[in-house]
This record gives C-alpha cells, sequence and structure tokens, in this order.
C-alpha cells in the first residue's frame, strides 16, 4: 500500500523476493553489490536518517562501509525496483557527515513509501530476533538461517517470524459535523506529563480463538463499558515495539450510554467532538480537567491515521 489512504507504517515499494531466503549462492553474490541498513538495538534499533526537513532520507551503505563487524547476520529485506538487493544488520551506526540516529516512532510518518517500508520491515525482523534466542520447545540455543527469516537449533527445530495481532478502534457516535464525537481513553500505563494528558484509539490484543472483530467488542466492554456495533475493518500496519500487528477499525456506539473504565487499564476516558480534535490538531489548547490539555496519538501510529479517517467523514 501507499499513498494517504494507508496506515502511515503499512507503506512500501520493496520486493521481498522471498525464494532468495533459501538460495546461499544468490545470497552471497547479492551481499557484495548490496545497499545495507544499520540499526543499533543497543539505542532501540535507532537508524541514520540525512535531512532535517521532510522526508528524512534513511541512509544505507555498501557492505564496505559497515564502521564494525554487525552484531546480527545479513538480513535479506528484498529487491529494490532498480534490482538492487537490501540487507539489514544490527550493528554501530556508521559515522557520516550530515546524519542523525532516528527512531522509526519519530520519522517513519515522514518518510517515502521505500524509506517507511525498509525501516518498518527491518526493525520487526531485527525485535524478533533479539527475542528468540531460544527455543519455545526445547531452551535449546538457536541461530539466524534463511538469511534472517527463520532461526534454528542444534536438533533442526526452525521457527519463524511471529507477529502478535491487534485490534485498535476509533469508537464515533455517528454523527455528522462538527458535533459528532469520538470516544478516547488515556492509557493507565502511560507516563504523565504535566500539563498533558494523551489520549488514543481502543486496542488490546486478540486472543486465542478470537477473531479480530469479537475482539472490538470485548475490549471496549472491558475497558470503558460500552457496547459498539457496526464494526467496519479500515487498514493495519506493523507496529515493530517490539512485535504487533495492529488490525484497525472504527465502530459505532451510543454516546450516552454510561462509561465505565477498567481501571487497571483506562485512567479516563470521555467523548471528544470533532471541532475538539481538530483544534488539538491545530495545536490549539482543549481542557481535559486537571490543567492538562489534550495530546492526541503519535503521527506513526495507525490511531492518529483512524482520527483523521474519522475526523474527514470516512465512517
Amino acid at each position: 500500500m501507499s499513498g494517504e489512504s494507508a496506515p502511515p507504517l503499512a507503506r512500501s515499494t520493496l520486493d521481498r523476493a522471498a525464494h532468495r531466503r533459501t538460495d546461499p549462492g544468490w545470497l552471497t553474490e547479492a551481499w557484495e553489490r548490496a545497499r545495507v541498513l544499520v540499526l543499533d538495538s543497543t539505542v532501540e534499533g535507532r537508524a541514520l536518517v540525512r535531512g532535517a526537513s521532510a522526508p528524512p532520507e534513511l541512509v544505507l551503505v555498501g557492505p564496505g562501509e559497515l564502521s564494525e563487524v554487525p552484531r546480527s547476520v545479513p538480513m535479506f529485506l528484498g529487491v529494490e525496483p532498480d534490482g538492487v538487493p537490501v540487507f539489514a544488520v544490527d550493528g554501530p551506526l556508521p559515522a557520516l557527515p550530515e546524519t542523525r540516529p532516528a527512531h522509526l516512532r519519530e520519522v517513519g510518518h515522514l518518510m517515502t513509501d521505500r524509506d517507511a517500508g525498509l525501516f518498518t520491515t527491518a526493525l520487526a525482523l531485527l525485535n524478533w530476533h533479539l527475542r528468540h534466542g531460544y527455543s519455545s520447545t526445547t531452551g535449546k540455543a538457536t541461530s539466524a538461517d534463511e538469511a534472517g527469516w527463520s532461526r534454528i537449533d542444534p536438533d533442526g527445530g526452525r521457527v519463524w517470524p511471529r507477529t502478535d495481532p491487534a485490534m485498535i478502534v476509533l469508537v464515533h457516535d455517528g454523527v455528522d459535523g462538527p458535533d459528532g464525537r469520538c470516544l478516547l481513553g488515556n492509557n493507565a500505563a502511560w507516563p504523565r506529563t504535566p500539563g498533558q494528558r494523551r489520549y488514543s484509539c481502543l486496542a488490546g490484543y486478540v486472543e486465542p480463538g478470537e477473531s479480530a472483530e469479537a475482539a472490538v467488542l470485548r475490549e471496549v466492554r472491558e475497558e470503558v463499558g460500552v457496547p459498539v456495533e457496526e464494526i467496519a475493518y479500515v487498514g493495519s500496519q506493523s507496529w515493530p515495539f517490539p512485535g504487533s500487528l495492529m488490525l484497525g477499525f472504527l465502530a459505532k456506539a451510543d454516546a450516552d450510554a454510561p462509561i465505565r473504565v477498567d481501571l487497571a487499564e483506562i485512567a479516563h476516558a470521555r467523548w471528544f467532538t470533532r471541532r475538539e480534535i481538530g483544534a488539538a490538531l491545530a495545536d490549539e489548547p482543549v481542557p481535559v480537567g486537571g490543567g492538562d490539555r489534550l495530546v492526541l496519538p503519535p503521527p506513526s501510529s495507525i490511531a492518529l491515521f483512524l482520527v483523521h479517517r474519522w475526523l474527514d467523514g470516512h465512517c
């Protein structure tokens, strides 16, 4: 997917060329002419970017330009439209002029489709490797195989990358115009910033044996006690922090239904009008009590993408 119709981290121009992952001869030759994306796991998987204004450009280097031996095997991401293969490695970021380290959360929404796709895929793959150094079946150490797309233990037991499905939903009242409202929550686990309170869409993991739509019904009921209907799927994006796939929905609810928050999950929840959301997006103060102003989700999140979809009337 690409363009404004896609969530910010759901964009890519890369051919993953999965059939090459088990071709050692081709991979060896491809590495010699590859573009390499370096991620540093010691600083939350940051990568180098160039350019202070949008779109920041992701910096890739040649294999001979790596400053040190990587901490990981080369992870084959795919082949670019010009035929050049791309790999990612975990290692110290090269010292290059006019570059800076950046986190995907910070720059993902500002990047081109190409760079957003490379950074998101590489970070998701790296985080999976960091969490699966041992077999969950035998407890034995695993090593990377298939160009970074699997891990194998000494007995031949193999595991492949997994991602945790999670639903996220923008609950609205179905009313058009500036007085239409959406229901957002302040997560109890979020750190407090004096003078600010962040509100976002309701979200939660899809449980075993459960559909994504059923998870929407359950999570909204558990977190705020409000029944929803007219659940509509909007889109998805990877959220590799460390390894989720966010399934985005819109759903309708009665704004007069009582809100009963689960305080273990949600510190506070309330309805906001389109007028209030628009003001917050324009950096105008929207009071939320206690001297705090409304802060919306970060731009790289699918949560803000859903807010914009509702704000623009796509319900």
